[in-house]
């Protein structure tokens, strides 16, 4: 299978929610972030695998926050996709609805919620991280993420013009969830899959003014979960558009 793809039809970005449970403590980080790359891949496609293991190589790269988002509409080809949800199809047609094609494939990579590439086009990726940087609000402020007392807090700080607006997003992730395949087109392959989104859970909306959140840990951490992601987006959950903020910490 060569750039799976689907059709865009009765699109409906629905939210992701969830809760779980456990946690540590990890120190305050703030973003100093060049990209945000969203991986939509799946283990029923065999086109796949090059684009998991160029996510994982940029994953390695403390500018770039780098996700795997596991999607489900592969699965009749003969695998069930372990990691998937099926929110994130939602999700990747929403972002294909903002552009306005029909360009929903794996493995697709949407950059900062504004430019997309071939998933394990290294080149094409740098171009569209270089294309996501030309619009001023693309990753314009800084977040900081503090874990501390088994509380996750969010501070975001006042926007520049006083009339932004976003959402603002957390996501759960398992850093690297290796997968046995037994079925379907990579039937016989051991794929290690690198920072997981599990869960998108929406903590609020920020409208320009500076907002901090704080989050129990046992409300979504679990023995999978080591790690957190925490992305401020304008628009919505049907309609996303660019990334303003984004960061990531360690739970372990």
């Amino acid at each position: 299978m060569t750039n799976c793809r689907v059709t865009v039809s009765g699109i409906a970005a629905a939210a992701l929610l969830g809760c779980a449970a456990l946690g540590t403590a990890s120190p305050a980080v703030a973003s100093e972030t060049r990209a945000v790359l969203e991986l939509f891949t799946s283990q029923g496609c065999d086109s796949c695998p090059p684009a998991d293991k160029l996510l994982s190589e940029l994953a390695k790269d403390p500018a770039i926050i780098a996700l795997t988002v596991a999607v489900d509409y592969w699965d009749y080809l003969g695998w069930k996709d372990t990691l998937a949800l099926a929110g994130h199809g939602n999700r990747q047609r929403a972002y294909a609805r903002v552009r306005g094609d029909r360009d929903v494939f794996t493995p697709q990579v949407i950059v900062s919620g504004s430019a997309q590439a071939l998933g394990s086009d290294k080149a094409q990726v740098e171009r569209a991280i270089a294309q996501s940087r030309r619009l001023p609000t693309t990753l314009s402020m800084p977040l900081s993420l503090t874990v501390n007392d088994r509380k996750l807090l969010v501070n975001a700080p006042e926007g520049k013009s006083g009339a932004e607006r976003a959402e603002v997003w957390l996501c759960p992730i398992t850093k690297a969830a290796p997968v046995e395949i037994t079925r379907g087109e990579n039937k016989g392959r051991s794929i290690t899959y690198h920072n997981v989104v599990r869960r998108w859970i929406k903590l609020g909306e920020w409208n320009g003014t500076a907002a901090s959140w704080t989050v129990p840990l046992s409300d979504f951490q679990t023995d999978a979960i080591d790690q957190v992601a925490v992305v401020v987006q304008s628009g919505t959950a049907a309609a996303p558009g660019a990334m303003l903020a984004a960061a990531m910490i360690p739970l372990r």
